[in-house]
C-alpha cells in the first residue's frame, strides 16, 4: 500500500473553472505517488509532489525521472547537511553578486535580488571549482526553503514560492563570455531541476540593449512554465514592484524604503554587490586555456582568421592568451566589392600576462579578419590560445518570445523608451 499524503487545503482539485484539467491532475498525481512511493518522504504533501508533475507538463514518467535524479543528486551533494556544515569559499562570499533574502512580498514570500551585471563569472570561475558553485547555490536555495517554512508557521498559510528581482544594470558584453554563460545557465538548471516551481514571479529590471542576445543564449534551459513567470519591466519598474511588495520590504535602490542601518540604499548587509574578482583569488591549478584552441604564430608572420558575416548586427567575440610573450592583435573588414580597411589597427598586447577579450558589432555584411601579428619578432614563435565566436542578431522567433515576457508593449518599444530615458 502506498503511503498516505496530506492534501494541502489551498490546493483545490474541484475548482469548477478547471474541472476537466484538475481531474486529470488528480489522476496523474495518484499515479505519480504510486511510482515514487519507495523514496518519497512522509513529510511531502500532495502539493509538494505535484510540483514535479507540473514541471514536466503532467508527464508522470518524466516527472518520476526528474524526482529520482533530484533525490540522488541531493544525496550526492549532502544537501541536508549543507546549512550546518558547508562554508563557501571566501571569493564566493565576497563576489557572488545578489541577495538571497532581502524581505518578503505582500503574501509572505521571500524576495531574492539577482545583480547579473555585477557578476564577474570569469573571475569567479578562475577562483573556485565547479562543485563550490553548485554547493553554494544549493546552500542558498536551502536557506530560502527554510525561510518559507518559517513564514508558513508565522503566517499560518502555505508559503512555498519566492519572488525574484533580476536587476541587469551594469550588464554588458562582458556577461556574454561563453564559459560564464554556460556556467550561469548550468546553475539555473540545477535550481530548476531540484526546486521545481519555487519561483512565483521573476521581474527583470534595467534590461540592457543586449538583453535579446542574453535571452536567446539562456532560453533553451528555461521551461515554458518558468517563462510565463518572467516579466520584463520598463522604466516604471518601481511602481510595478510595489504592487507586490510593501515599500519597507524592498531595497531603496529598487524603489522601496529599505536601507541598511547606516542609511545605505544598496543594503550591502543583505546584498553582495560583486564586482571584479582580484587576481589574488585565482587558483593555481585552474587553466584559463582549457576550452581554447591551441595554435602558434611563426616568427615574422601573422595568423589570419577569416569570418564571413552575412547578417549585419552580428557580434564577433574573442578571447586569447599567449605563452610567455606578447603579440599583435587587430581586426580588418573586406566588403563584398573587395575593399579592405582596418576596424581595429594592429596593436601589441600583453596577452601573456592576462587573457585579452573583446567584441565587435559587425554593422556590414562581408569578411572580417582577426589578425594575430608576430611580424615584429624574427626569432621567436608565439604559442597562442584562443576562442572566437559569432553571435547572430535575434530573429523574429526570439523577438516574439521577448514580446511575450515584456510587461507592457513590445521589447522594441521598451528598449526605445529606456534609451530615451538615459539621454
Amino acid at each position: 500500500m502506498p503511503k498516505k499524503y496530506r492534501l494541502s487545503h489551498n490546493f483545490d482539485y474541484t475548482d469548477p473553472k478547471t474541472k476537466v484539467q484538475t481531474t486529470k491532475e488528480e489522476q496523474c498525481l495518484e499515479k505519480f505517488k504510486m511510482q515514487v512511493d519507495d523514496i518519497a518522504s512522509r513529510f511531502e504533501t500532495d502539493e509538494d509532489l505535484f510540483k514535479w508533475l507540473k514541471a514536466r507538463d503532467l508527464d508522470v514518467d518524466k516527472a518520476e525521472e526528474m524526482y529520482r535524479q533530484s533525490k540522488a543528486y541531493k544525496a550526492k551533494m549532502d544537501v541536508k547537511n549543507l546549512v550546518k556544515d558547508y562554508e563557501p569559499p571566501e571569493v564566493l562570499k565576497k563576489y557572488l553578486a545578489g541577495g538571497p533574502i532581502v524581505g518578503h512580498d505582500k503574501d509572505g514570500r521571500p524576495i531574492a535580488v539577482e545583480l547579473f551585471g555585477h557578476l564577474d563569472m570569469k573571475g569567479l570561475m578562475y577562483s573556485c571549482k565547479k562543485v563550490d558553485f553548485e554547493k553554494t547555490k544549493l546552500l542558498i536555495s536551502e536557506r530560502q526553503m527554510q525561510d518559507m517554512a518559517e513564514q508558513e508557521v508565522k503566517l499560518g498559510k502555505k508559503v512555498d514560492q519566492m519572488v525574484v528581482v533580476f536587476d541587469m544594470s551594469n550588464a554588458g558584453t562582458k556577461q556574454l563570455w561563453r564559459p560564464g554563460m554556460t556556467m550561469y545557465t548550468h546553475l539555473v538548471q540545477i535550481l530548476e531541476d531540484n526546486y521545481p516551481e519555487s519561483v512565483y514571479k521573476l521581474f527583470v529590471v534595467n534590461a540592457p540593449s543586449i538583453f535579446p542576445i542574453i535571452w536567446r543564449l539562456g532560453r533553451p534551459l528555461i521551461s515554458d512554465h518558468m517563462k510565463n513567470k518572467i516579466h520584463v519591466l520598463g522604466g516604471n519598474f518601481k511602481e510595478e514592484l510595489l504592487k507586490y511588495i510593501d515599500t519597507e520590504e524592498l531595497p531603496a535602490f529598487l524603489g522601496g524604503s529599505q536601507t541598511d542601518p547606516d542609511g545605505d540604499p544598496k543594503c550591502p548587509s543583505k546584498i553582495c554587490w560583486g564586482g571584479d574578482v582580484p587576481e589574488e583569488f585565482f587558483l593555481k591549478d585552474i587553466s584559463v586555456t582549457e576550452n581554447m584552441v591551441t595554435s602558434s604564430v611563426d616568427p615574422g608572420k601573422t595568423k589570419d582568421l577569416k569570418f564571413q558575416i552575412e547578417k549585419p548586427g552580428t557580434m564577433l567575440r574573442w578571447e586569447f592568451k599567449t605563452e610567455n610573450y606578447d603579440i599583435g592583435f587587430g581586426l580588418k573588414f573586406t566588403s563584398p566589392n573587395g575593399e579592405t580597411h582596418d576596424v581595429m589597427p594592429v596593436e601589441r598586447v600583453n596577452s601573456h600576462m592576462v587573457p585579452e577579450d573583446g567584441d565587435h558589432i559587425c554593422t556590414e555584411a562581408g569578411e572580417y579578419t582577426i589578425v594575430f601579428d608576430n611580424s615584429f619578432s624574427w626569432t621567436r614563435d608565439k604559442k597562442l590560445f584562443y576562442v572566437i565566436e559569432t553571435i547572430e542578431p535575434t530573429d523574429s522567433g526570439v523577438n516574439k518570445d521577448l514580446n511575450d515576457i515584456v510587461q507592457h508593449g513590445s521589447w522594441n518599444e521598451l528598449n526605445s523608451k529606456m534609451k530615451d530615458a538615459s539621454i
